[in-house]
């Protein structure tokens, strides 16, 4: 009997860098980034590094757009073609159309071997999910086993991150720029998490001292499980983070955010993804 390939797909809400993506032979689709008027592929045009020195350096909000149904379509008649099973790991529905792009390739194609997740997360999460499933197919599970373990997984993937600046919220119309202003004014660095795939702010504090502690808190209420990788994340700036990462008395990867959370978030920003104890 023929070993069916099992392949996987992530959109750059990942994070993951082309050079990730080709030493762990993932199929890739990037989101679109409208920055001053001229649209990039993110993570294909333009890498974190350059978007963030852009954002630092401009006025404008920068905008995300989701993936065509025709650049999921043009890789699902690879993989029917290839007669490959693929499993596609796609950023939360809640925060962009790119899972209903997916599932509308997935449409037309006319090929029963594609699996769409919607992570109903975002960045390191997606990352914590493919890293999972990479090590799932080395154990030869069946793609059933994988795609019913990681809808089981996705509801205990949990990310906490504390901001800088409330400038980007603002910017994008999440808080108000009569809120941010005082929130600077204070120094008031928010909390935000990601809940069953939305960002919503998990609370307030003064100072980054206290908000990479009330972090840490949320962790340890939340019990990390680890069977599974921990991430750091981090924008722009290593400084926060390094003072976070001191606090953890635990194994952790570092990952960089990019762009699809990055222009809510903006630099300086730190946190952690972890999957939780059931």
């Amino acid at each position: 009997m023929e070993e069916i390939m099992i392949r996987l797909l992530v959109d750059s809400a990942s994070d993951y860098t082309q050079e990730e993506i080709e030493n762990k032979n993932l199929y890739f689709v990037p989101l679109q980034i409208q920055i001053e008027g001229k649209n990039y592929l993110d993570g294909v045009d333009i890498d974190k590094e350059t978007f963030y020195e852009k954002m630092m350096n401009s006025k404008e909000f920068f905008k995300t757009s989701q993936p065509s149904p025709q650049e999921f379509l043009d890789i699902f008649e690879k993989v029917k073609k290839k007669q490959e099973t693929l499993i596609c790991l796609s950023l939360s529905s809640k925060l962009s159309g790119t899972y209903q792009s997916a599932c509308l390739a997935k449409d037309m194609v006319d090929y029963e071997n594609i699996f769409i997740i919607d992570t109903l997360t975002a960045a390191a999460g997606i990352r914590l999910l493919c890293e999972v499933a990479i090590n799932w197919i080395g154990e030869n599970r069946s793609v059933e086993s994988i795609v019913s373990g990681l809808e089981e997984l996705k509801e205990r993937v949990h990310i906490y991150a504390g901001l800088d600046t409330l400038e980007y919220l603002a910017k994008g119309g999440r808080i108000s720029k009569t809120a941010a202003a005082i929130g600077t004014l204070a120094s008031i660095k928010p909390i935000i998490c990601v809940n069953h795939g939305e960002v919503v702010v998990a609370g307030k504090t003064r100072g980054v001292n206290k908000a990479t502690s009330v972090v840490c808190e949320k962790m340890q209420s939340d019990i990390v499980d680890t069977l599974y990788p921990v991430y750091t994340l981090y924008s722009y700036g290593l400084e926060n983070v390094e003072k976070l990462e001191s606090k953890l008395d635990l194994d952790v990867n570092r990952a960089r955010i990019g762009s699809t959370i990055g222009v809510h978030i903006g630099p300086n920003a730190f946190g952690v993804c972890f999957v939780s104890k059931l």
